[in-house]
């Protein structure tokens, strides 16, 4: 009975420290009067190597097998790092593109929608992501592909670039260094 109790207790502290961190972030986002000043860009190139089965293979057959699963550690945090801020920059979009929907223009309302639908799904495909690099983090020699949040980012840094082009020309928006 005890430990049902702390059990309890212990998930209602824990949903209530979520909750006051999903408000404070919430909060910070909507006082930046620049959305996409805080959009920051991914080296897709580094991105795609690290999640390269190719370079895991290689690696796994010439470093032994305690060396690898440090360095394939550290890899995974890297990962990790780099869905982090396409998940941040997917999220600062879809705040962009929710301004952009009150356009009158019809050719920028469509691109704006399709860029929120396009980031919602990018922050979705983070999400699970990021729970399969820590669950990979635990055990090394696992298989992980985050290929999806690769593909899903380059495709909303195409949407988030014709809504630039659309709303201000003479403005470049970059999302990744190599697009």
């Amino acid at each position: 009975m005890n430990i049902a109790i702390i059990l309890v207790i212990a998930a209602v502290l824990a949903l209530g420290i979520i909750l006051r961190l999903a408000v404070a972030q919430s909060l910070q986002a909507k006082s930046s009067a620049n959305l996409a000043g805080t959009i920051r860009p991914i080296d897709l190139a580094a991105f795609r190597n690290l999640i390269s089965p190719v370079e895991d293979d290689y690696l796994r057959r010439r470093l032994p097998p305690a060396q690898f699963r440090v360095v394939r550690r550290e890899r995974l945090r890297a990962m990790a790092a780099y869905v982090h801020v396409a998940g941040r920059n997917a999220a600062v979009l879809v705040r962009v593109g929710e301004a952009a929907l009150a356009n009158g223009d019809p050719r920028i309302a469509e691109a704006a929608h399709q860029l929120v639908n396009d980031a919602l799904l990018l922050r979705r495909n983070a999400t699970v992501a990021l729970a399969r690099i820590y669950l990979a983090l635990a055990w090394p020699n696992s298989g992980f592909a985050a290929v999806r949040v690769v593909d899903r980012y380059q495709e909303v840094s195409s949407t988030a670039m014709l809504l630039g082009r659309l709303q201000n020309p003479a403005v470049p928006v970059r999302l990744s260094s190599l697009s």
